[in-house]
């Protein structure tokens, strides 16, 4: 086994650990992290071209199917639990696979097929992929089309969700998303904002929704002119509640879509009306605690919202 291989094994290892043992003391939030930070790895070496990689072409396999199990525990930790979870027992069935993978010759004990080949970035990565950018997509500017052929099918029709039914007394929230100012919006590639409901723990509170692929740019904005459903009555949101939009893009020379920047609004802000928002830079903060804005100048997202009481 070479030094790099055993070195990554150990630290896969020990991160595993670390998650199942947060899983079971049931610290969720800190399982979560650990498991989505550990699936990303995974993934990114399962991506490696094989002159580049330590594992062979089977091995990255199992990496890129352990990845896609540290996933489903984790999307289970965020739901209400169902009889179709990943259970955490099946979770640590994987570590002694994990561990020894350079040996590793027998069947996956679960039925799962590795999450579609993409680019994914560990946690900081993008950031130090930001300042490329401009070079990057240098020759989408001023003269770029109006219009963003897709990059992956569905992406045009987006995953918006249709209102809840009414309920008396509750309150039911509508935010258009109007549009978004960006120095640099003919340079982006196929972009949607990703919409989520986040608990002060980062934790979600209701399905995440993507816009479609926005269709028009005018100067420094990027319209979307879509409805957003929020899928939670206002008044069973918790305290500390925060609703956030992320403005992503693809990136064709890396073959990856990345999070430009977000933003976010608070429960005392849900008011009927016009209202815009600033724009702060990536990694997304969940738990908005180090907040960055992404630039001086007045370029905000451009939100209205309209509520509904029966």
């Amino acid at each position: 086994m070479s030094e790099a291989a055993r070195s990554h094994l150990q630290r896969w290892g020990a991160s595993f650990r670390k998650g199942t043992d947060f899983d079971s003391w049931g610290q969720l939030v800190e399982a979560i992290d650990e498991y989505q930070i550990l699936a990303r790895h995974l993934q990114k070496e399962a991506q490696t071209q094989p002159n580049n990689s330590e594992f062979t072409e089977d091995q990255k396999k199992i990496l890129a199917k352990i990845a896609t199990c540290l996933e489903l525990r984790s999307a289970a930790l965020q739901s209400t639990p169902s009889q179709e979870e990943f259970k955490l027992e099946d979770l640590k069935k994987l570590e002694p696979i994990l561990k020894n993978i350079l040996t590793y010759n027998k069947e996956f004990p679960f039925n799962i097929q590795p999450v579609p080949p993409r680019k994914i970035l560990a946690p900081g990565e993008e950031e130090d992929l930001e300042f490329e950018e401009d070079d990057d997509e240098g020759g989408a500017g001023a003269g770029s089309p109006d219009t963003f052929p897709a990059r992956v099918p569905g992406a045009n029709e987006g995953t918006l969700l249709p209102r809840l039914p009414s309920e008396p007394g509750m309150t039911l929230l509508t935010i258009k998303i109007e549009k978004i100012g960006l120095k640099d919006a003919g340079q982006c590639i196929d972009p949607y904002i990703t919409v989520s409901v986040k608990d002060l723990n980062g934790i979600d509170l209701t399905p995440v929704q993507d816009t479609p692929v926005a269709s028009r740019k005018e100067d420094t904005y990027i319209h979307f002119n879509v409805d957003i459903e929020i899928q939670k009555h206002v008044e069973k949101l918790t305290k500390g509640a925060a609703i956030f939009f992320e403005f992503k893009h693809y990136k064709p020379k890396k073959r990856f879509t990345s999070t430009k920047c977000f933003a976010f609004m608070e429960m005392d802000e849900i008011k009927p009306g016009p209202m815009v928002i600033e724009l702060y830079k990536k990694p997304t903060d969940f738990k908005r605690k180090k907040l960055q804005l992404l630039t001086k100048k007045p370029l905000y997202l451009h939100l209205h919202q309209t509520l509904h009481k029966e």
